[in-house]
């Protein structure tokens, strides 16, 4: 066999692997995206807090997290979940692990916009008897979310790319069954360029999607 050719019979072949594969990472990616999105609103507010041990326990996290490697974190629920008589399997341990990992990031940038909010506002809320959650909510969240839309769009694009660890702990995505069709092709070049053209499938809608709501988020 020539694997320095794209190889077509090898996508017909194994088109349904492939899409289950797909189905396993949009999947992983919308539940990991929703997750990581409420995980890293609430460490913002966390962070934001007038509370210290909130101050603390926000700042704890993101510093903690950002700071090892996502495949890391990946192992570690995997590995840790069977001790705990939990039963998760690959797709679960990769999904938790990526939403508690990519939290950290929507943190930060969700925290810089609550930080670029007119302080004024958020005084002139609490002034008028609405609480601290209250104000955030209703007040401040919505701007901060409407700044920062472009960074929070990178980190969505990065959580579908970082599905591809799931892949190492068994959990049926594209990386996955990418490397069982190899294994039985002995055919790596074309595998995994289809592999990236189904991530692209996913990533330039995603991209353009973002671009389009910023625009109509925009001041």
């Amino acid at each position: 066999m020539n694997d320095q050719l794209l190889r077509f019979d090898i996508l017909i072949k194994h088109w349904d692997t492939y899409m289950l594969g797909f189905g396993n990472t949009v999947k992983a990616s919308v539940i990991a995206l929703l997750a990581s999105f409420i995980l890293g609103t609430v460490i913002a507010i966390f962070r934001m807090a007038p509370l210290k041990p909130l101050n603390w326990l926000g700042t704890a996290y993101v510093e903690f997290i950002r700071n090892i490697p996502l495949l890391l974190i990946v192992l570690l629920i995997y590995l840790a979940a069977p001790t705990l008589s939990l039963p998760f399997d690959g797709f679960t341990s990769g999904t938790i692990a990526l939403s508690i990992y990519t939290a950290a990031f929507i943190a930060e940038a969700i925290r810089a916009g609550i930080l670029a909010v007119p302080q004024g506002q958020t005084e002139a809320a609490r002034s008028s008897g609405l609480t601290y959650l209250q104000t955030m909510r209703h007040v401040v969240l919505p701007q901060a979310i409407k700044i920062v839309v472009p960074p929070l769009g990178n980190q969505f694009l990065n959580l579908v790319k970082n599905t591809s660890v799931l892949g190492v702990v068994a959990g049926l995505d594209l990386m996955y069954f990418g490397d069982i069709v190899s294994t039985q092709t002995f055919v790596t070049f074309s595998v995994y360029i289809f592999i990236a053209l189904f991530y692209l499938a996913l990533t330039i809608p995603l991209s353009l999607g973002v671009r389009y709501l910023e625009k109509r988020m925009a001041f």
